[in-house]
């Protein structure tokens, strides 16, 4: 199976190149280090799995790539890297189109069943991480019942949206990240300030810091 790897750190990179490289049925066939060059190295080699690192600041995360790259290839598996352990956070990942989840501290062994596990068309949660609902969301595709998170408050363009209202950009910025239009991005802010019951961007940074949205 032919693999891309996006990570914002060179020496990743290398060394999982090196461990996947290593496998007979596996090869790396690119490399990215944010969310963007991930997105036209997919598009440039087509790989059946690609490795994606949740947090690559300063350039696009994992979480908007892997929502861009699940939309325009969803024929390609996605296996999140990240040190995040959080339930919401794998919440969110799956949300965006992901297939997996992994720690990046998890045993070599680990990382390479959980790449075959999606090629095979399964999703792979990092056992460290397995509870219930992480159960309930390998299963049956449902996401924990929490009424007052955003995941089940919002959607996935809202929450793309609110990280990037909450750090600063105006409507300009992220509509040109986003690549829509200034009045769309309007919109969503409106529609995101009347479902979290929010009236200020103040609510809305505090919002997004207590629920783990900075990130993304």
């Amino acid at each position: 199976m032919n693999i891309v790897i996006a990570d914002d750190h060179a020496v990743v990179r290398t060394g999982f190149s090196m461990l996947i490289d290593y496998q007979p049925d596996m090869k790396v066939i690119g490399t990215a280090a944010d969310g963007r060059q991930a997105f036209d190295k997919v598009n440039e080699l087509r790989p059946d799995v690609l490795l994606l690192d949740l947090s690559m600041p300063p350039g696009e995360s994992g979480l908007f790539a892997a929502s861009r790259i699940t939309e325009a290839f969803p024929e390609i598996k996605v296996l999140i890297l990240t040190m995040y352990d959080d339930e919401e956070y794998i919440t969110h990942t799956f949300k965006s189109g992901a297939h997996g989840y992994i720690l990046k501290n998890s045993p070599d062994d680990e990382l390479i069943s959980a790449i075959r596990t999606i090629y095979n068309g399964k999703r792979y949660i990092d056992p460290v991480l397995m509870d219930e609902d992480m159960e309930r969301l390998l299963k049956n595709d449902q996401y924990p019942e929490h009424s007052n998170e955003p995941f089940n408050i919002l959607t996935k363009r809202e929450l793309e949206i609110l990280p990037l209202i909450a750090k600063g950009y105006g409507n300009k910025d992220i509509a040109g990240m986003l690549f829509v239009s200034v009045k769309t991005i309007e919109a969503h802010k409106s529609r995101i300030m009347e479902k979290l019951e929010l009236t200020s961007r103040p609510e809305l940074v505090e919002y997004a810091m207590k629920k783990k949205l900075m990130d993304f």
